[in-house]
């Protein structure tokens, strides 16, 4: 099978393309710049602004073609349409995710898309009832969900060493990027919720199971953007276990997880983040005794691919895959509702 990407994104190079290698069963195909039109969406922009804009991404896109072979498909539409494409990853801004994936799709293309699938529950149900209808794949590359650590975790609760639970906290947030990321772009689908926050809601539910609920939630804004920068909630299950979950974009960097239990304590970082090859651990504390215990390393990219291209050929999965897309969708989207209600 093979795979064609939808911008030469800085994560599409950094973290996609060397994951790619190593999967079986799929391979690059080529990758594709926008045009003029595709990049500026109908807008009055100045000449010189533009060409230098498309120039950037034509050289960008180069790269990937030196490294990893392919070729360079001269606008989106044309990579999308091409008969030497079988599946697509698109790694756009948030706001383009529904689009270009809806696109694909209707041109008979499986879809690798960056997380969030879509910005609201009603475009990502789209999305997998037109998948559905052609036996297509949707994957949201939710990669930390793929990391062994989180299995470690949980058979560390389940074996009682910290005895029963009485609180889970997670929290994710990073510093201020630069001023034109498309993260502070209400027009391009920021927000510290779709950005940050999907993760610590994906991991709560993942806690929590099937009955998780929203109890709470608050979303921050700074003056002088126009977008979320921070929030917090939390969400509780029918056996009334609760997480506390906090996120956002103008942050100390934090990627934590605690686990408070009636006899003990565990702790540990990057349990979102962690990357290829990096060992994480966990510090469990009972009473005033610490031990750290190493936990597995992973490629969460690499297994978040397999598990694509296995959607693809097990219709089981694909099923369940379809139904994992639309919780998230909806929990986000009732997160962000709660938030709004005064």
């Amino acid at each position: 099978m093979k795979i064609g990407v939808i911008c030469p994104s800085e994560v599409a190079f950094r973290r996609f393309m060397p994951a790619l290698q190593l999967v079986h069963g799929i391979e690059f195909a080529g990758i594709g710049v926008c045009t003029k039109e595709e990049r500026f969406m109908g807008q009055e922009v100045d000449l010189s602004i533009a060409d230098s804009v498309l120039n950037n991404e034509y050289s960008k896109a180069k790269m990937f073609i030196d490294k990893y072979g392919g070729k360079i498909f001269n606008g989106y539409m044309d990579i999308v349409a091409s008969n030497e494409i079988d599946a697509l990853y698109i790694p756009l801004p948030p706001a383009l995710h529904y689009n270009w994936a809806k696109i694909a799709l209707e041109s008979g293309k499986h879809v690798l898309v960056e997380k969030p699938s879509t910005l609201c529950a009603r475009d990502s149900a789209k999305l997998i009832e037109t998948a559905s209808k052609k036996g297509l794949v949707v994957h949201e590359n939710y990669m930390f969900a793929f990391h062994e650590q989180l299995n470690a975790i949980d058979k560390i609760i389940a074996s009682g060493r910290i005895g029963d639970v009485r609180l889970y906290r997670i929290s994710f947030g990073f510093p201020m990027r630069d001023a034109g990321d498309f993260r502070y772009s209400k027009i391009l689908g920021g927000g510290a919720l779709i950005d940050a926050g999907g993760y610590v809601l994906k991991y709560a539910t993942h806690l929590l199971g099937e009955t998780a609920q929203i109890k709470y939630a608050q979303m921050g804004y700074i003056d002088g953007y126009e977008v979320d920068m921070y929030g917090s909630g939390a969400l509780v299950n029918d056996e009334g276990k609760t997480v506390q979950i906090s996120f956002g974009m103008d942050n100390n960097y934090k990627c934590d997880l605690e686990v408070w239990g009636s006899t003990g304590c565990l702790t540990t970082g990057r349990v979102l983040t962690a990357p290829a090859g990096y060992v994480p651990s966990v510090t469990i504390r009972n009473g005033n005794s610490d031990k750290v215990v190493e936990l597995p390393k992973d490629d969460t990219f690499k297994k978040s691919i397999e598990y694509f291209v296995k959607c693809i050929s097990n219709d089981k999965e694909r099923l369940y895959n379809y139904k994992t897309i639309i919780k998230q969708a909806e929990i986000v989207d009732n997160f962000r509702h709660m938030s709004e209600i005064k």
